[in-house]
This record gives structure tokens, C-alpha cells and sequence, in this order.
């Protein structure tokens, strides 16, 4: 599965919010889009999950353009997880991941014995089976993460969109929760996500685009993408990447160069 993005650019109105974005991404790559608030990340994924019509340039997967697709095509071949959040019902995890089954079936049929095998399957995948009965309310900021992840994942598709997937989780549970990402990844699935932490990028992705004023600057891997300068350019802050030990080896960090 290829997701390819040319000349993309969209305006609200009068104000332009995309221009010129082009970029590729292939299965088994986790892609990191890093930018400042306002510089276009959600618009662009609106744009590539069918939510935004009137959009300039192309957007295809494996060559065929998303525009002459129906809402539930594109459904079929794009996930979406966000932010998780609380939701009016306390459904189970069992009932909230099952609804993400809707796209597979056809019009007045309702979910059985195969949807809900797929459920336990995608639950099992991310290890959080045991959360099946429990309320989604109820649940961790990561777990109701994971429970989103499994939701999509029973969508049956081969592309993950991810709008900051780790946002407000606490430090451990963030990179519980790149990790899953990850492994999704290399299971065959084409991630592309949003991040503010530039560390993640360094640690998980295969591929960085960074966005600012509206336009992908610079994409590639992320030792060719990321040093201090470039950080910089996106956040406006100085900092340093450094190495330091760990027992799973060095690991890049930025660090903050603050005025003292």
C-alpha cells in the first residue's frame, strides 16, 4: 500500500492553509509529521481521509486517485485514531472497538460471529483482551489510547492516521504507546502521525515530514532530518541533541539550551 501526496494545498475561504505538499509513504513505514499549532497538520489529514472536498493537487493510494472515491472505499483502505477523550456512554471496550467493524458490512446488516472474532483478534494484538468487559470511561488515558488503536484496527484497513496519538498520556505511557505503534508498523501497516515531541520522531519513526508555514520543508529519515537547527526552525527554541546511556543502549534526546 502507497500513499502518495502531490502538489496538495487547500484554503479555508481566503486563507490558505496547504500549498505545495508533496510526500510518499509505503507499508511497514511509521511516518512522524512534526510542526507548530496552526501549521496544517490536521487540515492535511482531513484532506486524505475524504473530510475536506476542494482541495488542490492529488492524493493517491497505489496510483488511484481518492477523489472518485465513496466515503466507505476510503474507509476501507484509511483508519482514523484520535485523541483519546470521554465519550457521553460508558459503552464497554468490547462495544466500542466492535463499532469500528461498521465499514465492513453492508447497509442495514448488523455485526456477527466474524466481527466480533476480529474484536478479540485486534484486542489480543495490543495486549488489552482483559479490558474487554470494562467501561471505556473507566479506563487510563493509554488504555482508552490502545482501545481507539484497536477500533481502527478492525476497520480492516492498511493505512493509520494518528492525530497526536500521545497527547496528554503521562511520559511511560507516550512511549508504551509509540512502541505499539511501531511493531503496527512492522506488521504491515503504513502509519502516518502527529506529534509534538520531537524524540519520538527520532526514536520510532522510518520517516519525518516536517511542516511549517503551511508546506512540507523538509522530509527523510530522522538523522537526516532532525538536529538542533531544525528544531529550532520549527519551535523557535534552541536546543542540543545529545546521547545518553540507557540499558537498551544511547538514545538521542533534544536538550533545551534555557537562559540562566
Amino acid at each position: 500500500m502507497k500513499l502518495t501526496v502531490t502538489d496538495l494545498g487547500f484554503s479555508y475561504k481566503n486563507q490558505e492553509t496547504l500549498k505545495h505538499v508533496n510526500f510518499s509513504a509505503d507499508t511497514r513505514q511509521c511516518v512522524c509529521l512534526l510542526g507548530e499549532n496552526g501549521a496544517g497538520k490536521t487540515t492535511l489529514f482531513r484532506c486524505i481521509l475524504g473530510l475536506l472536498g476542494g482541495y488542490q493537487g492529488q492524493i493517491l493510494i497505489d496510483g488511484a486517485d481518492c477523489r472518485h472515491k465513496s466515503v466507505k472505499e476510503r474507509a476501507r483502505l484509511i483508519s482514523y485514531i484520535p485523541q483519546a477523550n470521554l465519550p457521553t456512554f460508558n459503552y464497554t471496550v468490547f462495544q466500542t472497538v466492535l463499532m469500528g467493524t461498521n465499514p465492513l458490512m453492508d447497509t442495514f446488516h448488523t455485526p456477527g460471529n466474524k466481527e466480533r472474532k476480529l474484536v478479540y483478534e485486534k484486542l489480543e494484538l495490543l495486549g488489552i483482551t482483559h479490558l474487554a468487559q470494562r467501561g471505556y470511561a473507566n479506563l487510563s488515558g493509554g488504555e482508552r489510547q490502545l482501545v481507539l488503536i484497536a477500533r481502527a484496527l478492525v476497520q480492516d484497513s492498511d493505512i493509520l492516521i494518528m492525530d497526536e496519538p500521545t497527547a496528554n498520556l503521562d511520559y511511560g505511557n507516550q512511549f508504551r504507546i509509540m512502541e505499539k505503534v511501531k511493531k503496527l508498523a512492522g506488521q504491515g501497516y503504513l502509519i502516518l502521525l502527529s506529534t509534538h515531541n520531537p524524540e519520538h520522531a527520532l526514536l520510532f519513526a522510518d520517516q519525518v515530514l516536517v511542516l511549517k508555514e503551511h508546506s512540507i520543508i523538509k522530509s527523510g529519515s530522522p538523522k537526516d532530518v532532525l538536529g538542533s537547527k531544525m528544531i529550532q526552525d520549527i519551535y523557535g527554541i534552541k536546543v542540543e541533541l545529545k546521547n545518553i546511556s540507557t540499558e537498551s543502549g544511547m538514545v538521542p534526546v533534544f536538550v533545551p539550551c534555557l537562559d540562566r
